[in-house]
């Protein structure tokens, strides 16, 4: 059969009519399949305005919906992070509870702290505050500027650490909102205009650091009483301070560098304050001038004296003159026989022999003999240690903590013993019945090989650590011998009393979810140390894996092992934990013998067995022994299976087998992926 050729010349398109050109044949040959033909010649001519119009095609429908918190991260991010510092991927719906800064609870995000992520732009409105279940939003030690956006959506935030950035503007009204705020960061910027006198509705603040930015105006009464950490300092602040019992607390240098502010606080009187001893002026009468002096101007009614006649005025000054010369020869009489008893009390010591000492004196250290007279003989003494130490050293707060307390308060705390290592023996002191520290005291003979200077530089290294996994480091001390790391204090225990239970009971092993949460919440703090710094944990075990307040894992003693001396007698229970190269050869500790660490410290979560009831077992008998401990979790093999494959490989003889930090958490932080995936999967099936 001949071939037909049709032959689209072209297409003229106009305005009004569309042109098609048919070229064929002049002559057709008779078959027999003609009206095929004709039928094909009619579908092409009626297809042919289709190729007039542009071809639309449509997006498959996906049913993968975002979460609206993933949404507002974006949101913030596409106007902070104008130099892309943060790299955030969205591919699956949960991916953004990984992202860098953040830390979800079932789904929401919680917490968000990017302190000290080079972040450079504004902080847009309508983005995190869009995260209502937030608890702690950190942007610190930034270069966001702008002001600071409405954040009154934030009714579950607890903790606000906006400071060392560029934001303008005047104190943000939404905070005064969050009700259940307990510590609010701004210092550093570049705010101006009064600070609220209805700042005292947050009666929870116990952190309000203000300074270093333009606020001016009076300083508002605060009466929080729970308020411990508070700073105005560096800004334009004028009038008289409140006497509050709260602000009462506070030194000078919380008010310092304000010239125009005066009060009894600071020691410095004010201009416009009546003078304590002179005749009143002639605007006003005695009467106005004892109320002005007993600070009643605020409000108070004014009672003023009848006009007298001048001989009762005259014979009042003269009772008031003799009066006054009486009691004032009465005073110097009191002080010349006290001055004379003193001298003789001082002659009869002079007269004792030099070898009869006070058994204080004898007991402490040379140029320590100040002794507090006049001690009630009642009151317990539970840390003699510090209440020794020498006055001549000072408290040094690290990481721009503001001096909270003095050394004098630490020493009289009332304080218990919590423990004692063969590196530190621990107490927890309250200090004026409010705030309640952890205080370590150093082993003196375990870290004399660290000179002053190296442990002070050591110190602050270690107190610019700051992670929602560590335990806050606020404080050190030192002078001759004696040293002192004062840290926060964690109210519900250690990781140790949690998996093994009391003594009189066998407690059993933690469900393999909390295993989960607290192993990625100790593993979050090992990798930042070693990605923030150089430094190493060195002595990690469960003892020093605290629970903070809302339960989460947190790591203390962190840094401090590289101090002592690494050829004293090693404590029995830490032993176990110790990577094989530092048992053998007291090699330097490093990131990986952190790794060993966590891999023990993750095989006593799951079994409940101390590290030295260990067995040493090749990874598949360790899997099978795991097993057999965890015999009521039958349902969960696998997931036991995977984690317990986390800590064979963590806890690899060989240091270059084992993953790094960041990488072991990247494992369980996909362990946690994979399990928050099947259980979705298993809700959408039932």
């Amino acid at each position: 059969m001949q071939t037909i050729k049709i032959i689209i010349k072209s297409f003229k398109l106009s305005k009004k009519k569309k042109k098609v050109q048919i070229f064929l044949p002049k002559k057709m040959p008779k078959t027999k399949f003609k009206p095929v033909l004709h039928l094909f010649f009619f579908f092409i001519w009626v297809s042919i305005p289709c190729f007039s119009r542009p071809v639309i095609t449509y997006p498959p429908q996906t049913s993968l919906l975002f979460s609206t918190d993933a949404v507002s991260i974006l949101s913030f991010k596409s106007k902070a992070d104008l130099d892309n510092k943060l790299l955030y991927a969205l591919n699956e719906r949960f991916d953004y509870c990984q992202w860098r800064g953040v830390k979800c609870a079932q789904g929401r995000v919680v917490r968000y702290i990017l302190q000290n992520a080079a972040l450079r732009g504004v902080f847009p409105a309508n983005s995190l505050s869009k995260l209502d279940q937030l608890r702690v939003l950190s942007l610190r030690n930034n270069s966001l500027s702008g002001p600071i956006p409405d954040l009154s959506s934030l009714y579950n935030l607890k903790s606000l650490f906006l400071g060392r950035n560029n934001f303008s503007g005047t104190f943000p009204p939404s905070i005064l909102s969050l009700r259940r705020i307990t510590s609010l960061d701004l210092s550093y910027n570049e705010l101006a205009g009064p600070i609220p006198a209805n700042l005292t509705a947050l009666e929870r603040l116990n952190v309000l650091r203000l300074e270093w930015n333009r606020f001016d105006g009076p300083v508002p009464a605060l009466n929080q009483s729970f308020l411990l950490i508070f700073n105005v300092s560096g800004n334009n602040l004028t009038g008289k301070i409140p006497v509050t019992p709260t602000l009462s607390k506070f030194n000078t240098t919380a008010f310092s560098l304000n010239p125009d502010l005066c009060g009894e606080i600071i020691n410095k009187a004010c201009a416009s304050r009546a003078p304590f001893f002179g005749s009143p002026s002639a605007s006003g009468p005695l009467g106005q001038s004892a109320e002005a002096r007993s600070g009643g101007g605020g409000g108070g009614v004014m009672v003023l004296s009848p006009p007298s006649s001048p001989k009762k005025s005259h014979r009042r000054t003269g009772v008031v003159l003799g009066f006054t010369i009486g009691i004032a020869l009465i005073l110097f009489s009191v002080l010349l026989a006290l001055a004379v008893v003193k001298k003789q009390r001082v002659d009869s010591k002079g007269t004792k022999p030099t070898t009869i000492a006070s058994p204080e004196v004898t007991n402490s250290n040379a140029g320590n003999s100040r002794t507090h007279i006049g001690e009630p003989p009642e009151r317990k003494t539970m840390m003699p240690e510090i209440q020794r130490l020498k006055k001549s050293g000072n408290l040094v707060f690290v990481g721009g903590e503001v001096e909270g307390y003095s050394l004098e308060q630490l020493m009289r705390a009332s304080a218990e013993l919590l423990g004692r290592g063969t590196m530190a023996t621990t107490y927890k002191a309250v200090v004026d019945r409010q705030l309640i520290l952890t205080v370590k005291r150093l082993d003196a003979g375990r870290t004399a090989v660290t000179g002053g200077e190296a442990f002070e530089q050591h110190m602050e290294a270690v107190g610019g650590l700051v992670h929602p996994n560590l335990v806050p480091l606020r404080a050190y001390f030192q002078a001759k011998g004696e040293r002192l790391v004062i840290y926060d204090y964690q109210p519900n225990g250690s990781v140790f009393n949690l998996v093994h239970g009391s003594r009189s009971t066998r407690a059993k092993p933690l469900h393999w979810t909390s295993c989960l949460k607290i192993a990625e919440d100790v593993a979050q703090g090992l990798a930042y140390i070693h990605q923030a710094s150089r430094l190493v944990h060195g002595n990690l075990k469960s003892t020093n894996v605290l629970l903070g307040t809302d339960f989460e894992a947190c790591l203390t003693d962190y840094c401090l092992a590289v101090l002592a001396d690494s050829s004293s007698t090693e404590d029995p229970d830490s032993l176990a934990y110790k990577a094989p190269e530092i048992r053998k050869s007291n090699r330097k500790l490093t990131p990986k013998s952190d790794v060993y660490a966590f891999g023990v410290f993750l095989l006593e979560l799951l079994t409940g067995k101390h590290p030295s009831q260990h067995p040493v077992l090749v990874p598949h008998d360790l899997l099978e022994w795991v097993r057999t401990i965890r015999e009521d979790d039958v349902g969960e093999y696998r997931r036991l299976g995977m984690l317990t494959e986390v800590a064979s490989v963590c806890s690899l003889t060989s240091p270059e087998q084992r993953p790094a930090m960041w990488q072991a958490l990247k494992m369980i932080q996909e362990i946690k992926e994979s399990a928050m995936m099947e259980d979705r999967a298993s809700y959408g099936h039932s």
